[in-house]
């Protein structure tokens, strides 16, 4: 298990099981748990991106709409190349397997950091 990023992540977030197909397959993956208050900064994926709830309960917004409240059983699909961020709620932590497709060797376009009016502003 591995600590996620500064760079990409706030708080306290870590990465485990990480996979990637091998070729043809263009498909990618992992675990990744969520510290209460922890999230990904804005970003993107190119051919969209699936995320399972596995425990607890987070929140995902995409870009224009609403904080969406998710949950252990929860499926969530962010289409391609919208701008998103997902993360547990300020006081439950969360973990969800998250998978994503490579187009041109890009699997995820990293952005800005959500800032925490962003993430608390709901």
């Amino acid at each position: 298990m591995a600590p996620g990023p500064a760079e990409f992540f706030t708080g306290n977030v870590r990465i485990s099981g990480h996979f990637r197909g091998d070729a043809p397959s263009r498909i990618s993956g992992a675990t990744v748990s969520f510290a209460p208050g922890a999230r990904t900064a804005w970003h993107t994926h190119p051919l969209g991106q699936t995320l399972f709830i596995i425990s607890g309960r987070g929140w995902v917004q995409k870009e224009g709409g609403p904080v969406e409240e998710i949950a252990a059983g929860d499926v969530v699909w962010i289409p391609p190349n919208l701008r998103h961020w997902h993360g547990a709620r300020a006081t439950e932590a969360m973990s969800h397997f998250a998978f994503a497709e490579e187009l041109d060797g890009k699997v995820v376009t990293w952005m800005e950091q959500v800032s925490d009016a962003q993430y608390l502003g709901h």
